[in-house]
């Protein structure tokens, strides 16, 4: 049997789109957001490889947050998702076009102590909060205040993550005694 697949816009192409944002901004905007999406994806999975593999006297505790965590991460990402394709564009997907995208880099498959996981989570936040903010800036400048606002919301929730990983790693925290 077989099976023909029929291409309905290629991956880095822009359609029209019906928020009725200018083609060249529209393309500035997803580029910025399948960035964004990309780093999210990364974080996602570093989060949930975290959540898997905490151990410790704070374990429970720990194991709950990186898991709500990372759902809310998958949420942000599909939020940004669903608005690239608002704007006419593909979202990025697959792992190496993440890869490709992502302003934060691959953890890698090893498995870490708590306190370096949760350094390199504190780490992946701080990058993702400087491309959200600079790409707020960007989508209104450009006339796209509904991303700008989007992204309003996902970096409230996203500095309050890293704040939350912050306090996780006080000095009296995740220490050997």
């Amino acid at each position: 049997m077989s099976q023909q697949r029929q291409v309905l816009q290629q991956a880095g192409t822009l359609e029209s789109n019906p928020v009725r944002l200018d083609a060249e901004k529209a393309e500035q905007v997803v580029e910025a957001l399948n960035a964004d999406l990309a780093a999210t994806y990364v974080l996602y999975h570093q989060l949930k490889k975290h959540h898997w593999n905490v151990a410790g006297p704070q374990y429970r505790e720990l194991h709950l947050f990186l898991g709500t965590a990372a759902e809310d991460a998958e949420e942000n990402a599909d939020e940004l998702a669903e608005r690239i394709q608002a704007l006419g564009g593909v979202p990025v997907s697959g792992p190496a076009a993440i890869e490709r995208h992502s302003p934060v880099p691959f953890e890698g498959d090893d498995v870490y102590d708590v306190r370096s996981s949760l350094e390199n989570d504190l780490t992946a936040y701080g990058d993702i909060i400087e491309t959200v903010s600079s790409h707020i800036e960007l989508a209104e400048s450009l006339g796209d205040h509904a991303t700008g606002e989007l992204l309003r919301q996902q970096l409230l929730e996203i500095e309050n993550y890293a704040h939350e990983i912050d306090h996780f790693l006080a000095h009296d925290s995740l220490t050997m005694w």
